[in-house]
């Protein structure tokens, strides 16, 4: 699979084109959809994934939607919030142990709670080589994504150190919403300080 992304937007969201078999997947359908017009060029494009609800992930899903024909794919406890914000109608509402495919590949869903409700992850575990991470807003470097309450983020960080950190190794490369990519072996040691600041 191979894996190219753009920034759109005023808040620099990241969006992400995973292509295999001569199949897209789109990754957040954040913003300027000349940009990501672009960037999917002539690949036929057989799913959008929307990480969370927040609306600047959400700018140009409804024109893609119309664009690409693609099914359209959140997080069940999200997609009527997305539904609302954007006129478009989520196919198919998933959660924890759900796939997605594109191509030949197959992606796991992980759902992460705390910095939406229904915020979601994508896992490529390759027969070969480091797995890759699709995580949306829920983990960046230097730590997870924002949150509005004590209990939401320790929803987040318990559902980050299980069934992120506590799953894959360190190899792992984080794709998050915004900003540079990571692994998983850089942002480890930072748990406890993430504990301890609260955010």
């Amino acid at each position: 699979m191979e894996i190219t992304s753009t920034v759109v937007g005023p808040m620099a969201d990241n969006a992400y084109l995973l292509t295999d078999s001569g199949e897209g997947l789109l990754v957040d359908a954040a913003d300027d959809a000349l940009a990501l017009l672009a960037l999917i060029g002539d690949t036929p494009i057989g799913t959008l994934v929307t990480t969370h609800r927040h609306g600047d992930h959400v700018q140009a899903l409804a024109a893609l939607a119309s664009h690409t024909g693609a099914r359209l794919v959140a997080g069940a406890p999200d997609a009527a919030a997305i539904e609302s914000a954007t006129g478009v109608t989520i196919d198919d509402r998933v959660w924890d142990g759900d796939r997605v495919h594109v191509g030949n590949v197959s992606l796991e869903v992980i759902g992460l709670v705390g910095h939406t409700p229904g915020s979601i992850a994508l896992a490529w575990t390759p027969e070969h080589g480091a797995a890759h991470l699709f995580v949306g807003d829920s983990l960046f470097p230097g730590g997870p994504g924002k949150t509005t309450t004590p209990e939401d983020f320790r929803s987040l960080m318990t559902d980050l150190e299980a069934k992120v950190f506590g799953r894959f190794g360190d190899d792992t490369v984080v794709h998050p919403g915004h900003g540079d990519p990571t692994t998983l072996g850089r942002e480890r040691a930072g748990i406890p300080q993430w504990w301890a600041r609260g955010w």
